[in-house]
C-alpha cells in the first residue's frame, strides 16, 4: 500500500479526487470504536484522556472534517440558525445581519439568510426550505398576515418574529414606531417649524402604518395641518418626493421622512432645488443607518440601535432554542424604545456634534406604547 509523508493511506489524502476519510477510518487509526470516536468529536460522554488523545491525533492525522448531516442526525442539531428577511438591500438589514452575525459566533452558530422580497408565498418557500436544516428561525415581516402564516409553518421549530406587529402568545420584537413618530414631530414643533410633511413608507407595511399614525396624532395634538407623501422607504422614492417639494407652494418648512433612506434622498433633492437645510427645510429620518451620520448637514433621526437589536434577538431565539420543551415559554413581545438623535439636519443650533433627547422622553414613550396603533418595524 502506498503511503504518504505521514503515514496515511494514499486514498485517505485530499486532492486528486481521492476519498476523505471518516469516522471509521479515524476509529482504525486509533484503535478505538467508532462510538469512542463519536463521543471525544462530539464531546457527548466520558472517554478517557489516552483515548482522546489518540482519537484527536488520528483525526488530524488523517484530515478527518466531520460531516455536518450525520452530525445533525446525531444530535438533533444543525448549529445553524436561518434568517428570512423581506429584502437583503440596503443598510438596515446589513447592520442587523451584523449585530446577529457576532452573536451567533460567539454562540458556535452559523447563519443561513435568505430573502422574502416582501412576498408572502416566497416567505413561505423560504420557511419550508430551511425547516430540518436550522435549529430555530428569525422572520422579518412588515405585514402581520405574513408573521402569522410564518409562524405556523415553522411547525416545531423555534421561531422569534420581528417587525411584524406586536404578536399575542409567540415571541416577537417590535419597534415603537408610533412614539417614534411622535418624537419626531414634537422637536420638529419645538424648534418652530408649522408646515410639517411627512414622507410615508409604502401602503400596507405596518411599520409605515405605525410611523404614519404617529405622525398624524402629534401634528392633531399641536392644532397643525397635515401634508402626506407617498414613499416606498427607499432613496429613490424619498429623492423623487423631495423633488416634489421643493417646487410646492407654500413650501413646507420640515420633513419627518418614514425611514433614513427617504430622508437623505429628499435632503439630496431639496439641496439640489437651491434650498438649505436645515434654514430653509429641516428633516428628519428614522432608523439611525451609517450613513445618517455621514450625510452633510448630518442627519436628525430615530435610533434603534439596528446591529444591538440584532444581536439580541439571535441570543434570545438561542435561548428559546435551548429551552424547548419546557412548560415555561417564552412568549414576550419585546418593544424597542426609538431615541431621538439631533443632529444639524433639524437643529441649526447644534452644527458639530450629535445630541440625544433627554430629560422625560422614556416616560412618553412608555405611555405611547400602550396606544392601539403600535405597530411592527421594517426599513
Amino acid at each position: 500500500m502506498d503511503f504518504g509523508a505521514e503515514g496515511d493511506p494514499a486514498h485517505l489524502r485530499g486532492g486528486g479526487g481521492m476519498k476523505a476519510a471518516t469516522i471509521r477510518d479515524v476509529a482504525e487509526r486509533a484503535e478505538v470504536s467508532v462510538a469512542s470516536v463519536s463521543r471525544v468529536l462530539n464531546g457527548a460522554g466520558p472517554v478517557t484522556e489516552a483515548t482522546r488523545n489518540k482519537v484527536l491525533e488520528a483525526a488530524r492525522a488523517l484530515q478527518y472534517v466531520p460531516h455536518s448531516g450525520a452530525r445533525s442526525l446525531s444530535t438533533s442539531k444543525t448549529q445553524t440558525i436561518g434568517v428570512i428577511l423581506p429584502d437583503l438591500y440596503g443598510e438596515f438589514f446589513s447592520e442587523l445581519i451584523r449585530g446577529m452575525d457576532v452573536a451567533a459566533r460567539s454562540l458556535g452558530y452559523h447563519l443561513i439568510v435568505s430573502s422574502s422580497h416582501d412576498d408572502a408565498e416566497e416567505a413561505s418557500a423560504a420557511i419550508r426550505s430551511m425547516r430540518g436544516r436550522v435549529d430555530g428561525l428569525i422572520v422579518l415581516s412588515p405585514h402581520l398576515d405574513a408573521a402569522n402564516l410564518a409562524a405556523g409553518l415553522a411547525g416545531r421549530t423555534p421561531i422569534l418574529l420581528m417587525n411584524g406587529g406586536a404578536a399575542a402568545g409567540r415571541p416577537s420584537i417590535v419597534v415603537d414606531n408610533h412614539g417614534g413618530a411622535v418624537l419626531a414631530v414634537e422637536h420638529l414643533v419645538a424648534t418652530g417649524r408649522r408646515r410639517i410633511v411627512h414622507i410615508a413608507g409604502p401602503a400596507g407595511n405596518l411599520e409605515a402604518e405605525a410611523r404614519l399614525a404617529g405622525y398624524l396624532q402629534a401634528m392633531a395634538r399641536a392644532g397643525l395641518p397635515t401634508s402626506v407623501v407617498e414613499g416606498e422607504f427607499t432613496q429613490a422614492s424619498g429623492h423623487a418626493a423631495g423633488v416634489a417639494l421643493a417646487r410646492r407652494e407654500p413650501r413646507p418648512d420640515a420633513v419627518f421622512a418614514g425611514n433614513d433612506n427617504m430622508a437623505v434622498g429628499a435632503m439630496l433633492a431639496l439641496q439640489d432645488g437651491g434650498l438649505r437645510i436645515p434654514e430653509d427645510v429641516a428633516i428628519i429620518g428614522f432608523d439611525d443607518v451609517p450613513i445618517a451620520s455621514l450625510v452633510r448637514p448630518g442627519l436628525t433621526t430615530l435610533r434603534i440601535h439596528i446591529a444591538e437589536t440584532g444581536r439580541s434577538a439571535l441570543e434570545r431565539l438561542v435561548r428559546l432554542i435551548n429551552a424547548a420543551g419546557e412548560a415555561v415559554a417564552d412568549t414576550a413581545c419585546e418593544i424597542v424604545r426609538p431615541e431621538l438623535v439631533v443632529r444639524p439636519s433639524s437643529n441649526p443650533a447644534t452644527p458639530t456634534e450629535a445630541s440625544s433627547v433627554p430629560s422625560n422622553a422614556g416616560e412618553r414613550l412608555r405611555a405611547l406604547a400602550e396606544t392601539p396603533s403600535l405597530k411592527g418595524e421594517n426599513s
